[in-house]
């Protein structure tokens, strides 16, 4: 017990995930059983979601002072959120291209599995609407702010967050001061908050990790091995090559170091499969293992968690092209273009949570004039799939934080 004790958190994480897997796959589909202790943590995570992410980009924003700092560190941000989003799909065409996945599956295998997964996810993907690029950017703008925090609309809560931090900013500083002090203290609690929590994430990640496994097992992940693995060394070359080379360019710090120190972030996002639940836990890490000022942890993170998808939109472009495959559909330059912009676009407003992915696949798979139907075929591998590219979507957050901190000569 003393051990375990004195055993460091992204171990007794990494223990959990083995555990879990090896677990799921003794004893199958009665894992199910542990899914209630995983949805608990995920809860408890998710449940300080909303309070650390108004309270801390409104302080953020409110604490830089100046309209014309806000404006440039935003437009960093932007740049570099929607800079490597392009390049992780990018990377994701070039991968299916190559390797061509959608060739290796038996029209047996094709019919079967799509009899099965349209079925038991009971999901009528006729019925996903393409979604206004226009209604998108409009909806930004809530009528409601109490119905923003309760429907947990983040793209919402961040513009209220936004809107009062700047005019917190243009109030003399006697007036803004009391709520900046108020929000700093709520911010604090929240961090703490997630402190508590992370002493539950070895057995959260076990239970969560156990009932995946247990309800899909690997023959899923066989039968469309070719289509993981491009998926898989896509977000490899992405998430360990790329964005720490950016971090390494940009801001001198070590690749290495880069990986250690947000290992328990990597970890947590695998296993939730969600940028909003791990979103406390990376503004720990970056601001405590990598002296980000939480101004700017405050403003990039959570941003970061709502609109930059990288791994979400490279998986998505193989996806397309893969199914393209499946059907003997050529997409040429002008498609693959289509899938990049539409990819890019489709990053934004897409919630950070399990499997939304499939949703904003539909709007690429509707642009491209491919067969929504397709989706069926890669439902069974999108849970496994969805943590890796949870992963690479974090990553990204961190990066893009630390880069930031670096340009405005923070750290």
């Amino acid at each position: 017990m003393k051990f375990w004790r004195n055993m460091e958190l992204h171990t007794k994480i990494i223990l959990g995930l083995i555990f879990g897997a090896v677990f799921g796959v003794l004893i199958g589909p009665k894992a199910e059983l542990l899914r209630p202790i995983g949805d608990i943590f995920l809860r408890l995570i998710t449940m300080i979601v909303l309070p650390l992410v108004f309270s801390s980009l409104f302080v953020g924003t409110a604490s830089l002072g100046d309209i014309k700092k806000l404006g440039r560190i935003g437009a960093k941000t932007l740049l570099f959120y929607f800079g490597t989003t392009i390049i992780a799909i990018v990377i994701g065409l070039l991968a299916v291209n190559i390797l061509q996945p959608g060739k290796y599956i038996k029209k047996e295998t094709k019919n079967q599995l799509y009899k099965n997964y349209v079925k038991s996810e009971k999901i009528n993907i006729n019925k996903v609407q393409k979604r206004s690029l226009v209604d998108t950017f409009v909806n930004i703008i809530p009528k409601n702010p109490a119905k923003s925090f309760v429907n947990s609309d983040m793209l919402q809560v961040i513009f209220i967050a936004i809107i009062f931090g700047i005019a917190a900013t243009l109030l003399p500083k006697e007036r803004g001061e009391p709520l900046l002090n108020f929000f700093n203290s709520v911010s604090d609690v929240s961090i703490k908050v997630v402190d508590i929590i992370m002493k539950f994430a070895p057995y959260g990640v076990f239970a969560l990790l156990a009932a995946i496994i247990g309800k899909y097992g690997y023959k899923i992940l066989v039968t469309l091995f070719t289509y993981s693995m491009t998926v898989i060394i896509a977000l490899f070359i992405h998430t360990f090559i790329i964005l720490p080379f950016f971090v390494k360019f940009l801001s001198k710090i070590s690749i290495k170091e880069f990986l250690k120190k947000m290992r328990e972030v990597m970890l947590l996002a695998f296993s939730t499969s969600s940028s909003n639940a791990t979103l406390p836990v990376t503004m720990e890490a970056v601001e405590k293992k990598f002296k980000v000022p939480s101004y700017i942890s405050s403003f990039v993170l959570p941003l970061g968690a709502t609109i930059n998808m990288d791994g979400t939109g490279l998986y998505q472009g193989v996806a397309a092209v893969f199914i393209a495959q499946v059907y003997g559909i050529h997409l040429g330059l002008s498609g693959q273009i289509t899938i990049v912009l539409t990819a890019t676009l489709a990053s934004v407003g897409t919630a950070g949570v399990p499997g939304v992915g499939i949703i904003t696949l539909a709007m690429i798979l509707r642009a491209i004039n491919v067969p929504l139907e397709g989706i069926a075929l890669i439902l069974g591998v999108d849970r496994i799939l969805d943590m890796l590219r949870t992963v690479s979507n974090v990553l990204g957050d961190a990066a893009a934080a630390i880069v930031i901190a670096k340009s405005e000569k923070e750290i």
